[in-house]
């Protein structure tokens, strides 16, 4: 995303009008060169990127601010299960056309969420295609030498740790796409807009990247449904997991539509798009996580524990049942 002087292109023009006013760090250089320097300063710099493209990861009519909330926060929320901070980023558009009305409320709001996490614009680049839109975001985050939390870390007789709600996403993307959910739902429009919200712009738990990386023997966040997400963590930390589902966090609205059998709990724990984070959290070291993150103002809630084996995690009801999961969560192929 590099900004060239002289005669300016198209893309040149656009550069430098959406995306140079966000490109605050030094480092940057006002994207008027072909990279970007960040300083190490005797730390670690964890890497991440995640691409959204229209028609997967979101509805061709979502609003194009809520797009590049989504396609920042995805990106900060990995950087969050690493116990990291954020350090910037750099940005890939692959663009249809060069519309004014699309591209002015994108960089707005690309340019409030990047100030509001500390996490400035570095470069990137700009593409047209005449497929799907394609938002790619590859993000930087600092953190002290060695101390980056991996997905392979959790032990026997760890507590399993989740943040915020579960299962929030999925069903907002029903209600978007018109379905069952949304039927369910049909008398309670501000049940419909809450969830929805929560699919099209996540709410990443950067303010606990300090407790994770103090307390925490492994995280990683739910993307792809808190189901195949902990199986994940099991496999690389050679342990398994029993969780109570009743402790799973609820919203009000997935509470309500399970309570009036509207759902089943596998539609929450499978489906993707929660941006949560999954952790794994010894027990001497749970009540310090847990206050860690009520002075963060996340909520944590404790459902259940790892455990010795390689089976997969178990998912137990109320009377302490084994609940039989068609699915784990959400697949990309």
């Amino acid at each position: 995303m590099t900004e060239r002087h002289g005669n300016p292109s198209g893309e040149d023009s656009l550069i430098a009008r959406y995306f140079k006013p966000l490109a605050s760090d030094p480092g940057a250089f006002g994207l008027d060169d072909d990279a970007a320097a960040l300083r190490a300063a005797g730390e670690d710099i964890v890497v991440t990127t995640d691409a959204i493209v229209e028609g997967v990861h979101f509805l061709p009519d979502d609003p194009p601010d809520t797009l590049a909330r989504k396609a920042l926060r995805v990106n900060l929320s990995d950087i969050a299960a690493k116990g990291a901070m954020p350090a910037g980023f750099v940005l890939t558009l692959a663009l249809r056309g060069a519309e004014e009305a699309w591209l002015k409320p994108f960089a707005r709001a690309l340019g409030e969420d990047a100030a509001h996490f500390g996490c400035p614009l570095l470069g990137g680049d700009t593409v047209s295609t005449p497929g799907p839109l394609m938002i790619s975001i590859t993000a930087f985050g600092r953190l002290p030498q060695g101390k980056m939390v991996h997905r392979a870390g959790a032990r026997a007789g760890d507590r399993v740790f989740v943040t915020g709600t579960i299962g929030d996403a999925a069903l907002g993307l029903d209600v978007l796409r018109g379905g069952p959910v949304e039927a369910a739902l049909a008398d309670d429009p501000a049940g419909r807009d809450f969830l929805a919200a929560r699919y099209r712009v996540p709410q990443p738990r950067n303010a606990l990247a300090n407790a994770v990386r103090s307390h925490a023997g492994a995280a990683m966040d739910v993307s792809d449904g808190l189901a195949g997400d902990l199986a994940k963590l099991c496999a690389a930390s050679g342990v398994t997991a029993v969780i109570n589902v009743p402790s799973i966090p609820l919203s009000p609205a997935a509470a309500g539509l399970v309570a009036r059998k509207a759902i089943g709990v596998e539609t929450l724990i499978a489906g993707g798009d929660d941006y949560e984070l999954l952790c794994a959290v010894p027990g001497d070291r749970a009540d310090a996580f847990v206050r860690e993150a009520r002075r963060a103002k996340v909520a944590v809630t404790a459902i259940g524990g790892f455990i010795a084996g390689l089976s997969p995690p178990s998912f137990l009801d109320g009377q302490g049942r084994e609940l039989a999961l068609k699915r784990l969560s959400y697949s990309h192929f």
